[in-house]
């Protein structure tokens, strides 16, 4: 079951990978860096692109969670069958131009670069494998299913990864990505910079609720003895939010973006301090 995978052919790898180098870049105003890897996903992962059907097969897998069995079991059938309907040959020749700009604009040494959930990308790999028994297939499927019932369930180690490398992947992307931001930052950075992938559509979906989220809690926020108190805080809390209200509006741009990251701090900062 330990069979070797190969992470540069594993299209949803290289798509997470360049992701995290596009977000770092914008955290550290590496411009250039960014638009860079910015210009490889809308290159190569644009609607109808061979390599954005295929990322479509694995991200049905790892990004459906906290679902029951039976629609579990439901989308791996469909996926099989997706997956079945790509040009080996045609996708093998995609996936070379994809390495051959990453190693060209970028560097190879991203293909070393952790990403969070690289054990599940690599099971769902040997999934879509011809080489492997009917037995280890069944075995990876359910471990698959496992993962996509609980939102918390994580591949153990004895999945096909091994672990030294693994641990390794860690160590390099603890080194590499230690940034500091919160969760909800993360995940905003995450949904913009795929956003130029798929239009934006769920980048706009997260907005919406984020901005509403924020919004509530800002409110509360001005029930705060310190800041209902205090008329300059409450005005720039009603400004804040007035802020945020205008991006109904807006076009999702750099602006937005940094408004929301503000928020997201300040919010942060309000619910965490001492205001008994």
């Amino acid at each position: 079951m330990k069979a070797r995978h190969n992470k540069k052919r594993n299209t949803a790898f290289v798509y997470e990978t360049l992701l995290r180098e596009a977000t770092v870049a914008i955290l550290k105003n590496e411009h250039k860096r960014k638009d860079k890897a910015i210009s490889i996903i809308k290159k190569h992962f644009k609607v109808g692109a061979v390599l954005r059907k295929d990322l479509e097969c694995y991200r049905s897998l790892y990004e459906n969670q906290n679902l029951d069995r039976l629609t579990c079991e439901k989308i791996l059938k469909e996926v099989k069958i997706q997956k079945r309907l790509i040009d080996p040959n045609g996708l093998f020749k995609q996936q070379t131009k994809l390495i051959h700009d990453v190693n060209k604009e970028l560097e190879s040494s991203i293909f070393n670069n952790f990403v969070p959930n690289y054990r599940t990308l690599a099971t769902i790999s040997q999934i879509f494998s011809d080489k492997i028994s009917p037995k280890n297939q069944v075995i990876l499927e359910n471990e698959i299913i496992k993962n996509m019932l609980n939102k918390s369930k994580i591949i153990n180690d004895t999945g096909p990864i091994d672990n030294i490398v693994y641990k390794a992947f860690v160590q390099k992307f603890n080194k590499k990505y230690e940034t500091g931001l919160l969760k909800e930052q993360k995940q905003l950075l995450t949904y913009y910079i795929a956003s130029f992938a798929d239009n934006g559509v769920e980048l706009k979906f997260y907005l919406n609720e984020e901005i509403a989220r924020l919004k509530t809690e800002l409110k509360k926020a001005k029930k705060i003895s310190e800041i209902e108190l205090d008329e300059e805080m409450t005005e720039k809390t009603n400004r804040v939010i007035e802020k945020l209200n205008s991006f109904a509006k807006q076009d999702i741009n750099e602006e937005l973006l940094t408004t929301v990251l503000k928020t997201q701090s300040l919010v942060k900062e309000i619910h965490d301090g001492d205001h008994g």
